[in-house]
């Protein structure tokens, strides 16, 4: 099965970050192009950002995290108002998930199973 999934943990609180905008986002030529946008749900998850109608082909693709409306919904003074990661796809692999561990002056990420 194709999927692009991601999970979002505020470090500092200890909890999941829910209603994270999230966008997943293919290069083509020198643009972007969006494939979907959705909210993490109440686990800090989006388990499936891969549309149906969309495969996952080989190429450059990123996930880009509104973080600065997640902070001021949480009244959070924070230093980054975007995060954006963004991975490679090579030929034949079809699973991607995506962690972001996400705190108010810093964050990091890695390929999750």
């Amino acid at each position: 099965m194709k999927r692009v999934s991601t999970h979002v943990l505020d470090t500092a609180r200890g909890k999941p970050a829910a209603g994270v905008p999230v966008r997943l986002e293919r290069q083509e030529s020198s643009a972007w192009r969006l494939l979907a946008s959705a909210r993490t749900d109440q686990d800090g998850r989006c388990p499936q950002l891969l549309p149906d109608a969309e495969d996952l082909t080989a190429g450059l693709y990123r996930l880009a995290f509104d973080t600065a409306s997640y902070f001021s919904a949480q009244k959070v003074t924070a230093l980054y108002p975007a995060v954006e990661i963004t991975f490679q796809v090579r030929a034949a692999e079809t699973h991607f998930h995506i962690p972001l561990l996400l705190s108010p002056h810093g964050y990091t990420t890695y390929r999750g199973s």
